[in-house]
This record gives C-alpha cells, sequence and structure tokens, in this order.
C-alpha cells in the first residue's frame, strides 16, 4: 500500500514540473527601470517632459518632439504648466521622481538648482553643448537654454494705427491712460511679470537692488490693467480683442503673428531682458540617458532651426544659419543677444516670494 502511495506521489509531481515548464513568461514590465530603460505601453523607450503651455505646447508637440520621436524611436510624455507649475511639481516629486527633463524659464531654473532637483549635464553624452554660446548656458553644467527670448512691449498694430498712436517705446508707456481698459499685464507668478517689474524699476532709477521705484510705478499702471494673466499666453485677450498692448516674449508674439494677427514687438528704450528657456535634466529621473539625448537633440542644428520656426526661439547654437526673414523675427547671433539686459537671478530669487506676496496684496488687488 506505501509503495502505491509514493508512486502515485512520484507521478503527480512530474505532472506538476512539465505543466509548470509550458507556462509562457510574463510580458516584459512597462514600468520605467533603473537606467532609463522604461518603455512606454507601445513597447517603445519613453521621456517625460514637462514644459510651456499654450502655443509653445501647440507648436512643439507638432513640429519638434516627432523628429525625436522617430529619430530614437522613442515615445515623449509632455507635462504642461509654467515654470513654477513646473519647478512645485519637481519639489512634490523630489524623493520619487517622475520627470525626466524640465523646460523652464532661467528663474525659477535657478530655483530649482539651488534646491537640488536638477542634475548636470554629460558632454558625452549632450556633444552639441560645444556649439552653444556661453551666455546660453548653466555656469556649472545643469542645464542649458535652448532658445533666447525677448521681453518686451506687444502691440496690436492694427488697433495702434486706426487709432493713429504712435508705437509704445518705453516701460513707462504703459502708465499712460489711454491704454485704460484695453491693456492685460503678465502676473509676477510669470517670467515675463517678474521682468515687467524689474525693468519698470530700472525706467525709475532702481532695479534688482532697488525695487521701490517698481512698484510704484505698477500701482499706477495697473490701473489700465483689465488682469494680469498667469498662463504666461495672452493670445485669447489679443484675439478676442480684449487687449491691444501688453508685455509679453518675443517668441509669443511672432508666433501669433504668423496666423496673420496684426501684432508687433518692441523693444523698450531702457533696456530688453533676456529669457532663457532653460532645459535641464532631473536628478534622479527615470530616465536619465533619454533625459541627456533629448537635450542633445533640442540643440542639434535640425532641431533649433525647427524650435526657431515654430516658437520663434533665437538660437543657441552658433553654427545654425536662418533665413533672412526668420532671422528677423528671432534674437539671431550674438551680437543681439549680448545686447539683451541680464537679470540678476540670484538677487530675483532671494526677494521673489516678498515681491511676489507685495504685488498680490499692492498691484493686482487693486
Amino acid at each position: 500500500m506505501k509503495k502505491v502511495v509514493f508512486l502515485t506521489t512520484v507521478l503527480l509531481l512530474a505532472v506538476s514540473l512539465v505543466a509548470c515548464s509550458t507556462v509562457k513568461p510574463s510580458a516584459p514590465s512597462s514600468q520605467p527601470g533603473p537606467q532609463g530603460s522604461g518603455t512606454s505601453p507601445g513597447g517603445k523607450q519613453e521621456v517625460v517632459v514637462a514644459g510651456y503651455g499654450g502655443s509653445f505646447e501647440k507648436e512643439f508637440k507638432e513640429k519638434v518632439i516627432p523628429e525625436f520621436e522617430k529619430k530614437y524611436n522613442a515615445s515623449v510624455k509632455y507635462i504642461t504648466g509654467v515654470s513654477t507649475d513646473t519647478l512645485a511639481k519637481l519639489q512634490a516629486q523630489k524623493d520619487n521622481p517622475q520627470i525626466d527633463v524640465a523646460i523652464m524659464d532661467d528663474g525659477p531654473q535657478a530655483q530649482a538648482k539651488v534646491l537640488g532637483l536638477l542634475d548636470k549635464l554629460d558632454p558625452v553624452q549632450v556633444p552639441n553643448l560645444v556649439n552653444v554660446y556661453e551666455m546660453t548656458k548653466d555656469k556649472d553644467n545643469v542645464g542649458v537654454a535652448i532658445g533666447v527670448v525677448a521681453t518686451g512691449l506687444a502691440y496690436n498694430k492694427k488697433a495702434f494705427d486706426e487709432k493713429k498712436w504712435a508705437a509704445p517705446a518705453s516701460w513707462n508707456d504703459l502708465a499712460d491712460p489711454k491704454y485704460m481698459g484695453k491693456m492685460v499685464l503678465p502676473s509676477i507668478t510669470n517670467t515675463y511679470g517678474v521682468h515687467l517689474l524689474v525693468m519698470v524699476a530700472r525706467a525709475n532709477g532702481g532695479g534688482e537692488a532697488n525695487i521701490e521705484p517698481g512698484f510704484a510705478k505698477m500701482k499706477e499702471i495697473a490701473k489700465n490693467t483689465i488682469t494680469f494673466d498667469k498662463t504666461a499666453d495672452v493670445s485669447n485677450f489679443f484675439l478676442q480683442g480684449d487687449a491691444i498692448i501688453s508685455a509679453w516674449g518675443s517668441g509669443r508674439v511672432y508666433t501669433l503673428a504668423a496666423k496673420n494677427f496684426p501684432i508687433a514687438f518692441v523693444f523698450p528704450k531702457e533696456g530688453t531682458p533676456a529669457l532663457l528657456p532653460m532645459a535641464s535634466p532631473v536628478k534622479k529621473a527615470p530616465h536619465p540617458e533619454l533625459a541627456q539625448k533629448f537635450i542633445n537633440f533640442l540643440l542639434d542644428e535640425m532641431a533649433q532651426k525647427a524650435i526657431a520656426q515654430a516658437v520663434f526661439f533665437g538660437p543657441v547654437n552658433k553654427t545654425v544659419k536662418l533665413s533672412p526673414e526668420l532671422a528677423a523675427q528671432v534674437v539671431y547671433s550674438d551680437d543681439q543677444i549680448n545686447k539683451l539686459t541680464k537679470m540678476d537671478w540670484v538677487s530675483i530669487n532671494a526677494k521673489r516670494a516678498e515681491w511676489t506676496e507685495r504685488w498680490a496684496k499692492e498691484i493686482e488687488s487693486k
């Protein structure tokens, strides 16, 4: 009897082993691996990029990202937000990053760098760095600008012509009562708003280290303003006729002009700030290698031309040659870049929270 039981047990064990050997292996996980081996549900490698919304996002997705995806057989997941939103996401995800590349204005990028949220570029994986203008690089190699934008004054040329108004020429012109109810300005929560406050201060004897003249003049300017935009994209206000003048970036202005809207850009006489859209790899990013490749791709001559054509960012790659028509619509060449006013972000970021609180109470609430 014991012999029969033993033989039966052996037979059952053999059947179990055969059954296990015929089970198909599980499909590979689509979750990101520790060294950039993550894939999208479609089986492609995926890189997660956080960047601007509005017209930038639309043109970037249509004309730039597809070229990267094709070249690297990869998938780009794009997360939309203004620079301060992206900075907040990076802070919230510090212990478990979900973003690979952060595209932010140079001000918030400087904050993220100080907070230890960003990683360094690898010159081996980003060989295009050798062709980039020095002033567009982070001095510690924590990110690089993918273009150059100027912050100045934007106005509806047709509306001004109909009213026989001269084009604005100074930051102080924003206080002219004739603009009352026809002006939208950026909030201090985005870089355009910070530029506005600093340049108004400079136009009245102050600057980053003495912001009081800026707040004093902004109280006058605020009387003309119908709203302070937090999205960094005031296109709809112009398109709907709610605004005929604003402080805005050259890239956004020329993107709207490309749609046959009669908008024009002015470099104010007191100076025009440089806005540098910085692309930085995120520290402990889920796909670090692909993040470096993505940034290097954005610096390629082909990608730089595409970015210039799509969103009117001046190229940072010195080897890029643009058509005369496009060159006239972007910040182009070392000479033009060096003429722009550089912001002291160390001083600004030390006071930015205080300025933001004051702005909310003294400017936007009035």
